[in-house]
Order: C-alpha cells, then sequence, then structure tokens
C-alpha cells in the first residue's frame, strides 16, 4: 500500500466519489490507493467501501484544518460538492475553498475539482432571460462551482478541471423520469426543445477521473468536459422506450413552465435547463465523448446503460 500514489476522495460514499474509489480498488495493479473521505464511517457504504479495500477517514470537507490532516502524505486529491444537499451555493464555495487551501498545504501533486460553468459569464445578473435566483445567482448549483475555480487557479495548484454531464441516474433516482400526463400516457418533461443534452452514467465520471489521474500528469492545467452520448429529449425518450418495451414520450416545456412546478430545486434546474438550450454550442462542444471513452473504455451511451438500469427507473 505505502508505494502505492495515495488518491484522497471526497464524497466517497456519494455517485462521484463512489464511482472513482471503486475504479481504483477495482484495478490493483495500478499504482494507486484510495483515502475515502466521508462524514459517517458507520453508514453501510463506509463499510462497504472499506470491506473493499479502501481507507475511510471521517472528516468534514468544510474542516480545512481536518482536510489538511487527510491529505498528508497523499498524491492528490478529488474534490467535489453536492450542492442537493443543502441547497447553499455559499456552503459549497466555503467547502471548495476549504479543499483548495488544504491541498496546497499538503503539497499534493495532482488534484481534480469536479466543476461546472458559471452560468453568470454567460447570462449576467441584470439580464431578465431567467430570473436571478438568491440574490446573485443564475444557477445556484452551478455558478458557486464555477467561482470557486479562481479559488483552485490562485493558489497556483497542479489542478484538472473536471466538467461532468447529466447523470441518467436522475431517471432512477430525483424524479426525472417518466411520469403520466392527464391522458395516461407516460413522459419524461424536460426544457430543452430540440436541443442535445451531453449525460453520463454517474458510475462514468469516477472512472473517467481515474482515468486522468493515471495519465500522468497530462491533463494538469486543463479543463476536461465529459459525456457518455449527447442526445436530444426525443432521442431519450425513444431510447427508453425501446429498453422498456413501452411508449415513453418527451415532453418539451417552457423553461418558464418547468420552474413553477414547485418541487425544491424547480427554479434552479429550470434555469439550468434554459442554459443548457441557449447555449447549447457551448456546452456541448467542451464534453467530448471520444475523450471520455479514452479516459475510461468502459464508457457507457445512454442505450448501455439502460440495458442495465431501465428496470430501475420508477413509472410514475
Amino acid at each position: 500500500m505505502s508505494a502505492k500514489k495515495v488518491i484522497v476522495v471526497a464524497g466517497a460514499t456519494g455517485a462521484q466519489g463512489g464511482g472513482l474509489v471503486r475504479a481504483i480498488l477495482n484495478d490493483p495493479s495500478g499504482g494507486f490507493a484510495v483515502r475515502a473521505l466521508t462524514r459517517d464511517v458507520n453508514s453501510v457504504k463506509a463499510h462497504k467501501l472499506a470491506t473493499l479495500g479502501a481507507e475511510v477517514v471521517a472528516c468534514d470537507i468544510g474542516d480545512e484544518a481536518a482536510l489538511a490532516r487527510a491529505y498528508q502524505g497523499a498524491y492528490g486529491a478529488y474534490c467535489v460538492t453536492f450542492f442537493w444537499a443543502h441547497f447553499s451555493p455559499q456552503r459549497e464555495l466555503a467547502e471548495a475553498t476549504a479543499m483548495a487551501r488544504a491541498a496546497k498545504a499538503a503539497g499534493l501533486k495532482h488534484v481534480l475539482w469536479s466543476t461546472l460553468e458559471d452560468t453568470r459569464k454567460y447570462v449576467p445578473l441584470d439580464d431578465d432571460r431567467m430570473p436571478t435566483l438568491m440574490g446573485k445567482y443564475k444557477v445556484p448549483h452551478f455558478d458557486a462551482k464555477g467561482e470557486a475555480d479562481e479559488v483552485f487557479r490562485s493558489l497556483g495548484l497542479p489542478i484538472t478541471f473536471l466538467l461532468t454531464s447529466f447523470y441518467w441516474d436522475n431517471f432512477m433516482y430525483f424524479g426525472s423520469g417518466p411520469q403520466k400526463s392527464p391522458d395516461g400516457r407516460l413522459a419524461i418533461t424536460m426544457p430543452m426543445g430540440n436541443a442535445k443534452l451531453p449525460g453520463i452514467a454517474a458510475e462514468d465520471i469516477g472512472k473517467c477521473a481515474y482515468g486522468i489521474f493515471k495519465a500522468d500528469g497530462e491533463f494538469i492545467g486543463k479543463t476536461v468536459g465529459i459525456a457518455g452520448e449527447h442526445a436530444s429529449g426525443a432521442e431519450m425518450a425513444a431510447a427508453m422506450s425501446a429498453a422498456l418495451g413501452m411508449e415513453i414520450g418527451y415532453n418539451a416545456v417552457e423553461p418558464e413552465v418547468y420552474r413553477s412546478f414547485g418541487f425544491p430545486g424547480a427554479q434552479d434546474l429550470g434555469n439550468m435547463f434554459q442554459f443548457k438550450h441557449d447555449f447549447a454550442e457551448q456546452f456541448q462542444s467542451v464534453r467530448d465523448v471520444a475523450l471520455s471513452r479514452r479516459l475510461n473504455p468502459e464508457l457507457q451511451n445512454l442505450s448501455d446503460w439502460l440495458a442495465r438500469n431501465a428496470g430501475k427507473i420508477p413509472m410514475g
């Protein structure tokens, strides 16, 4: 274990971090070991990671001193925040800042920061194409991550910025799957019009991240955007129909309609989809499927993912 390069993984029991932990553990000859950070080392997921061979460490990613201790002796770190646990962009920025400062103090050789675009660079706060949220954001769960990029840059860290895509896993867990319309037909609903949406299997994010660490510094100082496929709403519905053996439609609502749905985060997500639609060329162009497959030869497209998971998608 001591001869291997240690990667410290934030959010180790979550979708992104968990995928990276498993990618490292599934490659025992790859030259890397993993230190998995979690707030609850006694959780079922944490115990599972320990059983698989991870070093599991209790750590709050907002605690800079605890992070500095966790980073000691490590080669690199995977830094990720999870907005949906608290709905606070300010907390995301604080957590990212703590991870960046701790990484600098520990002298890490490679830091991956899982980030997203700061949409305010595309849609200024005084632009009324979409509402301003929380007083100073357009897409809060994007903007704070994008704002944190400068923290990592300003510290001169050996950094790779990782731009992720829409998780297809959202169809299973977050109510994004097919819902019944008043006439009884099932459809997925997104305010994307005919624009293509870059998407990815959550586990493939961790596998791509591992590919970046294995590339021996090739991607330090670079931004890497990943996706398994770019697909329109109609194409996603067609793939889902084929996998499920039933007709799934695509309901292309307007962004203001989506924002009015009233569930927690509806305005944020409505703005997010509008951003992805209105700036489709820019958003898609930086999420390279071919590069993603080079980093992760096991990369799934949507049909691959549906073949494994369609039966887990709840029908609303």
